[in-house]
C-alpha cells in the first residue's frame, strides 16, 4: 500500500515534501503544472461565488452588464 494513501494532512504533508524532494526535474514540472491548475480552479470558484453574491445582492444586473459594456464601448470603439 502507497504511504500517500493516508488523507490525515499531518502525515500526508511530510511524505509529500519529501516525494517532491526527490522528485525528477520533468515528475517537479508536472507537480507545478498541478498545483497550477488548482490554484486557477480555486481562483475561478472564488470569482463565481462572488459573482453570485452580487448577482443575488443586485449589485450586478442585466442594466449594469448593458451599462459597463456601453461605456467600454465609447472609450474603445471598434475601428
Amino acid at each position: 500500500m502507497s504511504t500517500l494513501a493516508t488523507t490525515d494532512p499531518k502525515e500526508l504533508r511530510p511524505l509529500l515534501h519529501e516525494r517532491i524532494e526527490h522528485a525528477t526535474d520533468e515528475e517537479l514540472e508536472a507537480v507545478r503544472k498541478a498545483l497550477l491548475l488548482f490554484e486557477a480552479k480555486r481562483a475561478f470558484d472564488e470569482v463565481g461565488r462572488e459573482m453570485d453574491e452580487d448577482w443575488g445582492s443586485g449589485k450586478i444586473s442585466e442594466e449594469t452588464v448593458a451599462e459597463a459594456i456601453r461605456e467600454h464601448r465609447e472609450r474603445h470603439p471598434y475601428q
